[in-house]
C-alpha cells in the first residue's frame, strides 16, 4: 500500500468512526477542496438536521491544546465571525464545524458588482481593525497567539523557504556563492526591519480564500496559526493577494480606509513603505509555498497563482531603490523579475 492509499484509508476510517459515534452512518459525505495543510475536509449531510463540515487532522489532538479551538474562542470573544465548533472526536483527529457554504470572497468577486465588491473589501478591512484593536484589549497568556510571534528567525525561515522551494526547487536555479551570501545579507536586512515594527495580533493567512461569504457577511477561517506580528501583515495578505487582482487605486483606497479606522491618517507615507516591505517578504514566502506544494506534494493548482505573485514582487523590487541589489540578483535568475 503506497503512502497516499494508506493515508486515504486512515482518513476514511476516521470519518466512518465519527459518524458511527454520532449515529449518522447513513449521512451523505462529500469531499471538499482543502487548503495547503495536511487536513482533509468533508461536508456531512445527516438524514436529519443541518449539514456540517468535518475537518480530519493528520493525527489525534488534545482538545485543550488544539490551536484552532483556542483561536476560535479568542476571535469569537472579540466579535470576529468564525464557524461554530459543533463537536469533536480528539482520538480520531476529527473536528466538526458549522457549514458556511462554498462561497469564498475570491469566488464572490467573480459575480459581485463593483459596489458590492467595494463593500466586501471594506468589511474585510474592518475585521482586521477588530483583530488588532480587540486583540490588544484581550491579550492573555491563555490564548496561544500571544505566545507566538513573527520574529526575525521565523521571517528569515520563510525567505529561506522561498530560496529552497521556489528558486532552487521549482525553478532549478543554482546561484553562485557570492550571490548566496548577498541574498542572505539582503534577507537579514528585511527580516530585522520587519521584526522591529509595531506588533499586533494577526490572523496570519488573511486572504480571499480564507474569508467565506455566509448570511451576507464575511467569516474568517483557517485562523489556527494566528500570532503576533507586524501591523501591516494581515492588510498585505488581503491587498497583495495571490488569488485576486486589485487595482492600485483600490489598494490605496483600502489602505487609507484602514488607517482611518485606526486613527492614523497622518501615517500614510510611512505606512505604505512598511506595507511594501511586508508585501515583498510575504509574496516571496508565498512563492516558496507554491513551489513546495507543486514539487513535494504534487499539488499543481498553485502554479496558476505564481505569475500574479511574481508581479507583486517585481513591482516592489522596482519601486524602492533600497532593493536594488536584491532585485539585481533575483532578476538574473528569475526572468519575470527583470
Amino acid at each position: 500500500m503506497d503512502r497516499r492509499t494508506e493515508e486515504g484509508t486512515r482518513v476514511r476510517l476516521c470519518v466512518q468512526g465519527y459518524l458511527a459515534r454520532m449515529k449518522q452512518s447513513s449521512a451523505r459525505v462529500v469531499p471538499l477542496t482543502g487548503d495547503a495543510s495536511d487536513r482533509r475536509y468533508f461536508r456531512v449531510q445527516p438524514a436529519k438536521g443541518a449539514a456540517y463540515v468535518m475537518a480530519v487532522h493528520a493525527q489525534p489532538f488534545d482538545v485543550k491544546k488544539l490551536p484552532f479551538i483556542n483561536v476560535a474562542d479568542l476571535f469569537s470573544t472579540m466579535g470576529v465571525p468564525v464557524p461554530a465548533i459543533i463537536g469533536h472526536a480528539a482520538d480520531l483527529g476529527v473536528l466538526a464545524l458549522e457549514d458556511l457554504g462554498d462561497v469564498t470572497l475570491q469566488a464572490d468577486l467573480g459575480t459581485a458588482e463593483d459596489e458590492e465588491h467595494a463593500r466586501r473589501y471594506r468589511e474585510a478591512v474592518g475585521i482586521i481593525d477588530v483583530i488588532q484593536r480587540r486583540g490588544a484589549e484581550l491579550k492573555s497568556i491563555k490564548y496561544l497567539p500571544y505566545q507566538i510571534s513573527f520574529d526575525s528567525t521565523k521571517l528569515m525561515w520563510e525567505l529561506e523557504f522561498f530560496y529552497r522551494h521556489f528558486l532552487e526547487g521549482y525553478r532549478g536555479v543554482t546561484v553562485s556563492p557570492a550571490e548566496r551570501e548577498a541574498l542572505t545579507e539582503e534577507f537579514t536586512t528585511i527580516v530585522e526591519e520587519l521584526a522591529a515594527e509595531p506588533t499586533v495580533l494577526c490572523h496570519r493567512d488573511y486572504h480571499s480564500r480564507n474569508l467565506m461569504v455566509h448570511d451576507d457577511k464575511l467569516f474568517a477561517i483557517d485562523f489556527q496559526d494566528a500570532r503576533m506580528g507586524p501591523d501591516t501583515y494581515d492588510l498585505v495578505s488581503l491587498l497583495r493577494d495571490s488569488y485576486v487582482d486589485l487595482s492600485e487605486r483600490t489598494v490605496n483606497e483600502l489602505m487609507a480606509y484602514f488607517l482611518a479606522l485606526r486613527g492614523r491618517r497622518d501615517e500614510a507615507g510611512e505606512f505604505k513603505a512598511r506595507f511594501d516591505l511586508m508585501a515583498l517578504q510575504r509574496n516571496m514566502k508565498a512563492l516558496g509555498t507554491f513551489g513546495y506544494q507543486t514539487l513535494a506534494r504534487g499539488n499543481t493548482v498553485y502554479i496558476q497563482y505564481m505569475p500574479r505573485t511574481l508581479a507583486y514582487v517585481q513591482a516592489n523590487l522596482a519601486r524602492h531603490e533600497r532593493f536594488a541589489r536584491l532585485h539585481e540578483i533575483l532578476a538574473r535568475n528569475i526572468d519575470e523579475l527583470r
